[in-house]
């Protein structure tokens, strides 16, 4: 009976683990469930029509993909029409009236090929110009997130006075609301009076000088980037920071001693020390990236032309704003699923670096 009841017992453990399993349970396990059911209907928010069953409906709108080829325009001769831009190609009108095959999909991505173009076609091709996009960004703020927090950290770290100021003035935009920031920054990247575009012609004496920063396609991604990174690199700084301390200072004075430098140090002793930190920093970083959300409802509402537009805003956009629950649920888990091969793909790499 003892045995039975003791702490280790797994009466006891369960007792311990129960109300941790039932929020769990209750706020993760059960939302998941009712998310998937609801992608195998053609559930609405507010619809007189009745929820009905539609199976795999939604996963085939979701996912139908075409690979398609397209010649360019000839003349009478057989000769490729050119003009200013280059080799002219049909309109996807066109290629659809030639293709029957092609009804409903509407180019996603597309690139030249030699004399060819190639064009990556979709029932809904807004959800892979979102998936594009959203690893995209994940690949711009995830070196530039955790390549300002350790360096950050390393700087804070050091034996300075006011150092517990400094920390606190690097951490203090991690507890600033996301809504906020992100209305704070849409001024200062303002075209015409931002405070980023104003210092460049201040700088450079040219009052034209300054992009349209989240009018331009080419550079609307990049700005939501730097702004997160700088919203978020207080919390990775803090992590390093912690596995600073924990790297004993016996390591740094043997590695003085063999007359290891500046750099000699960083490499050989802050590094191997900083491994596990770093593959906890770069995992939720990289998770943290795939739910970019707030920056684009509010700094850009998914433009232009689509160039921000991430998979959760085009989920939150279906589910909510178009009302489809059920395809909604499904872009939603149907991410859930790359999202956790990445994640596991990332620890196995991970972890046979440090097999090495």
């Amino acid at each position: 009976m003892k045995t039975l009841l003791g702490r280790d017992s797994p009466f006891a453990v369960g007792g311990f683990a129960g109300p941790a399993l039932l929020l769990f349970a209750t706020f993760i396990v059960l939302p998941l469930l009712l998310a998937a059911a609801a992608t195998l209907t053609n559930h609405r928010l507010v619809s007189p029509e009745p929820t009905r069953y539609v199976g795999l409906d939604n996963y085939k709108r979701l996912l139908t993909l075409q690979v398609v080829t397209v010649e360019p325009l000839r003349d009478a001769a057989g000769a490729v029409l050119r003009d200013e831009d280059g080799m002219r190609f049909p309109t996807w009108r066109q290629t659809r009236l030639d293709r029957p095959e092609l009804a409903g999909f509407r180019p996603a991505w597309q690139f030249q090929f030699g004399e060819r173009r190639v064009v990556l076609a979709g029932t809904d091709p807004l959800f892979y110009r979102s998936l594009i996009n959203t690893f995209l960004f994940a690949l711009l703020v995830l070196p530039l997130q955790c390549g300002v927090a350790l360096g950050l950290a390393l700087l804070v770290n050091q034996r300075m006075a006011g150092r517990i100021f400094f920390r606190t003035v690097y951490f203090a935009p991690v507890v600033t609301s996301m809504v906020v920031a992100s209305i704070v920054w849409s001024f200062m990247l303002n075209t015409d009076r931002g405070m980023i575009n104003e210092l460049l012609r201040t700088l450079t004496g040219d009052p034209n000088t300054g992009p349209d920063w989240l009018g331009e396609s080419s550079y609307a991604l990049p700005a939501i980037a730097i702004m997160s990174a700088w919203q978020g690199a207080g919390f990775q700084m803090l992590v390093f920071l912690a596995g600073l301390q924990s790297i004993s200072s016996e390591q740094y004075e043997a590695a003085t001693l063999m007359g290891a430098n500046a750099w000699q140090r960083f490499v050989h002793v802050t590094l191997p020390g900083l491994r596990n930190t770093i593959v906890f920093v770069m995992v939720s970083t990289m998770l943290m990236a795939f739910g970019l959300f707030t920056q684009v409802d509010v700094m850009t509402a998914g433009g232009p032309l689509d160039s921000t537009s991430t998979v959760v805003y085009h989920a939150v956009r279906s589910g909510f704003k178009q009302q489809d629950i059920g395809y909604g649920s499904t872009i939603t888990l149907v991410f859930f699923g790359i999202v956790l091969l990445v994640s596991a793909l990332q620890r196995f790499l991970a972890s046979k670096g440090a097999d090495k």
